[in-house]
């Protein structure tokens, strides 16, 4: 393969709700530029794309899977996205080092929550996009109803390039408004008939054609006069007009075709060679500095890390982005991230399962290498003379998450290695280990998303693994004042333990003013602050440890011992053993020993002094509150509304976006546990859902009374242990 300079060269992202059919086009793309001899299909088990043991188990895309084709004298790198929003982190991740997007509706259906969202990323970057209507054979296919509903959706800048001349069984022909020809095929594909328009064609031929016109003189003022002049455009001028219209997302042209017979594919990568923009007509990049990085084969080599496939019979391939400069087989340089050294063995271009060994790849380009030292995912490599990273891909908050344990526990390493290997593959899979619950948790998109995840270590790895509920964070708290006083002496011969804390608790809250006085049982406390420590939690929330204690009754060395007494009652909360948060402590008195005293005596006194202070403060536990939105079909408004309010949900608002109902919500995180699998049930898989953490709330009485029995079952089987 040839080399390729950087204005020849263009990055395109293929995306779609799962089951449009990109995987079927990605084949037929193959085969008409050659890289192929035969199309396989996903029935088959035979695609380029689809090829990892996972993939062919499911019959679903997993993982992105980039491949190239060379047509008319230009490179096109394309990259085949999983269409399950499960998977959204490949999508996510291949819009970011692409330039342009197609995003392939489903004849059937027309627009799809998963086109809502893969549209709203393409929104969010930026990127340039081209709609492509497939399955045009399929008996349930109405055009123009699609046409109507993408109308609605994307306004006006939504404009046909092609429209069928009929759809189902007997689709076989469409009308090309910005060529002005007929294309036909024979029933089994192939290469098209190109003909004139049909008389009965024209009248709607030339009206689609009008509108295109004037959709590509827009962009371009030189272009608006000379349709306002003539009230028409050349081809080669329509193809500037829209070119510019691309970069600005301006104009989101309509393609039509029928993958699975070839029919179509051959025009759509004539559009795509002749008129997208290539690498250097986009806009330029940042580092992580904020410092514009052109496309620039002469300026200094650096290459971008984004994605780690783990291959059968290969280990890890390493797929990047030429960010700048050039780079050729044989070169060192360096991680900027880790500060290790690396050569550059064989680089090679992708396509799919293959690979295919190329001399040099320029700024702009997408190739990939094996064997690297310390390489991952999100990596920067760069020449002699440039310390450039780049940080731009962020991925969406986790929707579903599953405790995770081996079944042999001595294989607990080996999983965590495995999970964290996997994470490079996919970083939207999230490993962690949780301190707090004593748990092994994995987060990912949905429950589809951690049961391949399950699948893999136990038919890759042959790890075998239980997934089970994940505890919930709780957080424990205060809602009034008390006071305690705790002595602990210890007497074992020699030396002793002595040490008597006497503290006031209260609920904190930002801005208190510090205290002054207290009044217990009629007895008042008068405060006189010698020290005050603030400190930040890191499980959330605050604790303020005041000094009061007068006369010298508490030596002031002691002081660290005792807040260090409370912050480890506060870190297995008297409750449920949650981490507690955001009391003021107040010590005012105590004891002393001149020889028995010690740090460890004042820890323990603090310890169960802010213990039995906690349980007299009206204790209440606090449960994590999400916002939630949900993207619906609305012929299922009432069943997920109803749904939510079983979850004990709070409905905050409702809107209408792009043809589908937003819903908000504040829900509890414990009820959001099996919602991904719910929602799919409930809308047969047509809603997405996003979440991110809100803040704590106190949880209903009856769940505190459950939480706290619960918590004493499990310590008196302990203790039973």
């Amino acid at each position: 393969m040839r080399v390729y300079q950087t204005n020849e060269i263009k990055n395109i992202a293929l995306l779609g709700s799962a089951g449009c059919g990109k995987t079927t086009l990605a084949e037929s793309m193959l085969f008409e530029a050659g890289v192929i001899k035969r199309r396989g299909s996903v029935e088959n088990k035979n695609t380029l794309s689809d090829y990892f043991p996972v993939e062919l188990e499911y019959g679903y895309s997993v993982f992105p899977t980039v491949f190239h084709v060379e047509w008319n004298n230009k490179k096109l790198n394309i990259i085949d996205c999983p269409g399950s929003d499960d998977f959204v982190g490949g999508a996510i991740t291949s819009l970011n080092v692409t330039d342009e997007a197609v995003i392939v509706i489903n004849g059937q259906y027309g627009p799809e929550v998963g086109t809502q969202n893969n549209f709203r990323y393409t929104e969010k970057l930026q990127k340039p996009v081209i709609f492509l209507i497939n399955q045009l054979d399929s008996d349930k296919c109405d055009f123009d109803t699609v046409i109507s509903s993408m109308k609605e959706i994307y306004g006006s800048k939504c404009v046909q390039i092609q429209y069928p001349i009929t759809t189902g069984p007997n689709f076989n022909a469409l009308i090309d408004v910005l060529l002005m020809k007929k294309y036909s095929w024979s029933p089994e594909g192939g290469a098209p008939i190109v003909e004139d328009i049909p008389a009965e064609e024209m009248d709607k031929a030339m009206e689609l054609h009008k509108e295109l016109v004037e959709a590509a003189a827009e962009n371009d003022e030189t272009l608006m006069e000379k349709f306002f002049d003539s009230d028409t455009l050349s081809e080669d001028e329509m193809r500037e007009g829209i070119r510019k219209g691309l970069v600005t997302r301006n104009i989101f042209p309509v393609f039509c075709v029928c993958a699975g017979k070839d029919m179509g594919v051959q025009r759509l990568m004539e559009f795509l060679g002749n008129v997208v923009p290539f690498v250097n007509e986009m806009p330029k990049l940042h580092n992580t500095r904020g410092e514009e990085v052109a496309p620039d084969a002469t300026g200094p080599t650096s290459l971008y890390f984004f994605k780690t496939g783990m291959e059968p019979h290969i280990g890890e391939v390493s797929y990047f982005k030429v960010m700048s400069g050039s780079i050729k087989p044989g070169e060192d340089l360096t991680n900027s991230d880790r500060g290790s050294k690396e050569r550059i063995g064989q680089i090679y271009a992708g396509a799919g399962a293959n690979r295919i060994t190329v001399e040099q790849l320029n700024a702009g380009d997408i190739g990939c290498t094996v064997k690297l030292k310390d390489v991952k995912t999100g990596n920067t490599l760069n020449g002699k003379g440039c310390d450039w990273k780049f940080n731009f891909i962020s991925y969406p908050n986790s929707k579903y998450s599953r405790a995770i344990k081996t079944l042999n526990s001595q294989d607990t390493e080996k999983l965590m290695a495995a999970m964290l290997k996997m994470r490079q593959e996919d970083p939207t899979w999230v490993v962690e280990q949780s301190k707090e619950l004593r748990q092994v948790i994995v987060h990912g998109q949905g429950e589809f998303h951690l049961r391949t995840l399950k699948w893999r270590l136990e038919n890759n790895e042959k790890l075998q693994v239980k997934f089970y509920d994940p505890k919930i964070p709780y957080r424990e708290t205060i809602t009034k004042k008390a006071k305690a006083e705790y002595r602990h002496k210890k007497q074992s011969g020699g030396a002793g333990q002595f040490g008597e804390v006497h503290l006031i608790i209260e609920p904190y809250a930002e801005g208190m003013p510090d205290p002054t006085t207290y009044n217990f049982n009629g007895q008042e406390f008068k405060m006189n602050i010698k020290g005050k420590e603030v400190v930040n939690l890191e499980w959330g929330g605050k604790l303020v440890f005041i000094n009061s204690v007068v006369g010298g009754a508490i030596d002031a060395r002691f002081m660290p011992a005792i807040l260090k007494g409370v912050l480890d009652c506060m870190e297995h909360g008297p409750l449920t053993g949650s981490y507690a948060r955001d009391v003021r402590v107040i010590v005012y008195d105590g004891k002393m020993h001149p020889v028995d005293s010690n740090e460890l005596s004042f820890m323990l006194a603090a310890r169960h002094a802010f213990s039995d202070a906690f349980k007299n403060a009206g204790p209440k536990i606090l449960e994590p509150i999400y916002d939630l939105e949900v993207y619906v079909p609305a012929d299922f408004m009432g069943e997920v509304m109803s749904d939510l309010q079983g979850r004990r949900a709070m409905i905050v608002g409702m809107d209408s976006e792009a043809g589908y109902q937003k819903l908000l919500a504040k829900v509890p995180l414990k009820e959001l546990n099996n919602y991904s699998i719910s929602l799919s049930s409930i809308t047969g898989g047509r809603a997405s859902f996003i979440t991110k953490f809100a803040s704590y709330e106190l949880v209903p009485g009856n769940i505190q009374t459950e939480l706290i029995s619960e918590h004493e079952t499990e310590l008196a089987n302990a203790n039973e242990e």
